[in-house]
């Protein structure tokens, strides 16, 4: 079965420039040209992954990425002008799983979502059961669900690899370079800025103070590390 996506962007020559791109590797592609009806389609429909500009008018992407994962795990990859560092790290605050920069080659674009359904549809190869008991944490790495002291946490797809790879690992310290590579799947051009975001959201949910975490440890100067308690 295809999978299906939609892709949000109020320049109508792009909109149709990606989605005939896309339909060329078999999406199913649906479109929006601004953020309310983008927001509307995501929550009244199903969509294996959201192409995200966030300059839209009636509703900004930001704010339509913030909406849809309060009820929604959906990937999203949001789509930023040059300069707009702040947009960036925001969108990943909000919920985005990636992002790319205006203007982008296509091939860009076709890479990081292969990577991200590459991520989502194989299981992972360093797992052998679908439920984990690590620590305070049950993993179902089929269902990609988390519990912690039997409560089920909401993380998006990215935090969800993060944790489940860091806990596999207890003790085995990971570079912001390694996390990229190993995580997102590809070469991220040596931005890490991303993996901090992710790392400081998934303390926000997991830890009881995220700014003196249990789990998930720094090794200054080296990366990020699981500890078991």
């Amino acid at each position: 079965m295809s999978k299906k996506l939609l892709v949000v962007d109020d320049e109508e020559i792009l909109l149709k420039g990606l989605k005939y791109s896309l339909e060329q590797e078999k999406y199913e592609i649906d479109t929006a040209v601004d953020g309310i009806e983008a927001y509307e389609k995501a929550i009244n429909n199903t969509y294996d992954l959201i192409v995200l500009d966030l300059m839209l008018p009636k509703m900004n992407g930001l704010e339509v990425c913030k909406k849809i994962r309060e009820q929604s795990m959906v990937p999203i990859i949001i789509l930023t002008a040059k300069g707009e560092d702040s947009n960036k790290v925001l969108g990943l605050e909000y919920g985005a799983d990636d992002y790319l920069t205006k203007p982008f080659n296509i091939l860009e674009l076709k890479a990081r979502i292969k990577a991200i359904f590459r991520r989502v549809d194989l299981k992972e190869n360093y797992v052998h059961t679908n439920m984990l008991e690590i620590d305070d944490f049950t993993i179902n790495t089929l269902g990609r669900k988390v519990s912690l002291h039997g409560e089920e946490i909401n993380l998006t797809a990215k935090e969800f690899d993060l944790l489940l790879l860091l806990a596999t690992n207890p003790g085995k310290i990971y570079s912001r370079e390694a996390l990229l590579e190993t995580i997102w799947g590809y070469e991220y051009f040596g931005d890490v800025r991303t993996v901090d975001v992710h790392v400081r959201r998934l303390r926000e949910k997991i830890e009881t103070n995220s700014s003196q975490p249990e789990y998930i440890l720094t090794k200054w100067g080296v990366g990020y590390y699981f500890r078991n308690k």
